[in-house]
């Protein structure tokens, strides 16, 4: 690890910055698992889980008729990795360490610093996951012929970004209200079972029904990801745009509502609540 009684000039607090993320985030991903392989196997347990649960229901319950035309595969994978990011993304932040955790007593640990670290390693852990299994499917099972690879690429940094923004309000809210953050957290997670849309597609929808899905920034990037991946599939409900500004939105009150929680926790706050 870096020294860091070196002059902090030129871009020396960008590699400084940069060596405590690193180790910050090696550190988040091994906490669940000292071992990363079983980690990242963990994680895509529960990618290939949900994907062969739902290939099973619709093909039990003769649903795959009301997928897109094409590999429906692809269809519950754009669906199901992108609702994965978005969800671990947000239970990563709110779970990250709290200004009143033991390892903030270091000096060059901040809040900020936690919080990037485990919105990133949850990242890291979803990009590898998606690759493995597309790389499985792919050789094993059959060829994965995707329309448009690039333009899955906003989409699924998209879905991650939204999950961080909403984290970020839930963890904002936590101190004061940790039984609320942490149900909130949960009624969220399984509400996006059927709001994300995964399950269906957004064009085939009603227009009086589009309204109680549009809210949803994952609604909107698993859409326009369907959109990439399908040469015969043209979203028009939906837009990359809307993600952008909504996330951004709540990033920035969550970062001031995380900035106002910060000065008033203590290692008490918990006990007295």
């Amino acid at each position: 690890m870096l020294q860091y009684d070196k002059p902090t000039n030129g871009l020396w607090p960008l590699i400084r910055f940069g060596d405590l993320l690193y180790h910050s985030i090696v550190r988040v991903v091994r906490k669940n698992s000292s071992n990363a392989l079983m980690g990242l196997i963990s994680n895509m347990m529960q990618s290939i889980l949900m994907i062969s649960v739902f290939f099973v229901m619709f093909s039990v319950f003769g649903m795959r008729g009301t997928a897109l035309r094409g590999d429906f595969l692809i269809f519950l994978m754009t669906g199901i990795f992108l609702f994965m990011t978005h969800t671990k993304a947000m239970s990563a932040v709110v779970s990250s360490e709290g200004p009143a955790s033991a390892i903030m007593q270091h000096a060059p640990m901040t809040t900020f610093l936690s919080i990037a670290s485990s919105a990133l390693a949850s990242l890291y852990l979803q990009i590898l996951s998606m690759i493995v299994i597309l790389f499985v499917v792919h050789v094993a099972v059959r060829p994965v012929v995707i329309d448009h690879p690039a333009g899955l690429i906003l989409p699924f940094f998209l879905a991650w970004f939204s999950g961080v923004a909403i984290g970020l309000i839930f963890l904002s809210i936590k101190p004061f209200f940790p039984g609320f953050a942490t149900i909130g957290t949960t009624v969220y997670s399984r509400a996006n079972m059927i709001a994300s849309g995964k399950m269906f597609v957004a064009n085939s929808l009603p227009s009086v029904i589009v309204p109680y899905f549009a809210w949803n920034p994952l609604f909107h990037t698993i859409d326009q990801a369907r959109g990439a991946a399908f040469i015969n599939y043209n979203p028009h409900i939906t837009s990359l745009s809307y993600p952008v500004y909504f996330s951004g939105a709540l990033l920035i009150i969550g970062m001031m509502g995380e900035f106002f929680a910060r000065q008033y926790v203590s290692a008490s706050w918990y006990s007295r609540r």
